[in-house]
């Protein structure tokens, strides 16, 4: 089956309604979507930023609030600019990126999302993260004990080198082969890639 790539990471805004409409705009497409965890700090520090450019540039965070309520608004989805940004998304990643190809990835993977950028929520927080995992249906003490042995944090280490090694440099991603499509916007553009041009 023809898949693309969606490369996210839990703290990114637009990585929110690319994981909340990713899914089904890729089923209608007869396409699997193939869901990759990784840590944009790491990627972010490698270029010099301390902060979020978000942050950094006022004007361009000013820019990125408002665009993401009127890009939630048009998709119909539920939206709270979070008191803390960027939040700690590092367990969440380390759970996703164990378990990254599970049937039930998508529903813990949107639960994250809904948690910060809907409810206000620490995702730092074991409890909250507890509580993603049991709305995906799962054992929450067993995954989270899973994902905090070293072989789970050197997987997700090892990912986050792979974005950067893939020339990431922001998220969300969506990467069919070879190519790279930047930003929510980019996935119809990576289906039309996957379907006309890509050999």
């Amino acid at each position: 089956m023809r898949a693309i790539e969606f490369w996210f990471e839990f703290g990114s805004p637009y990585s929110y309604p690319a994981a909340a409409r990713a899914g089904a705009v890729c089923a209608a497409a007869g396409v699997e979507l193939r869901w990759r965890p990784f840590l944009l700090g790491p990627l972010l520090r490698a270029q010099g930023y301390t902060d979020s450019p978000f942050n950094f540039y006022q004007l361009k965070g000013r820019y990125m609030w408002r665009d993401l309520e009127r890009s939630c608004a048009l998709l119909g989805l539920p939206w709270q600019r979070p008191s803390v940004f960027p939040r700690n998304g590092l367990l969440a990643a380390r759970v996703a990126c164990r378990f990254q190809d599970t049937p039930w990835l998508p529903a813990f993977a949107t639960a994250v999302f809904r948690a910060n950028f809907v409810d206000d929520h620490d995702i730092a927080d074991p409890a909250v993260i507890g509580a993603c995992l049991r709305e995906a249906g799962q054992d929450p003490q067993t995954l989270i004990d899973v994902a905090q042995h070293p072989d789970a944090k050197r997987q997700l280490r090892d990912q986050t080198e792979r974005a950067r090694s893939l020339g990431m440099f922001g998220a969300p991603n969506f990467r069919v082969g070879d190519e790279l499509f930047w930003g929510n916007d980019r996935l119809e553009q990576a289906l039309q890639w996957l379907e006309h041009a890509a050999p």
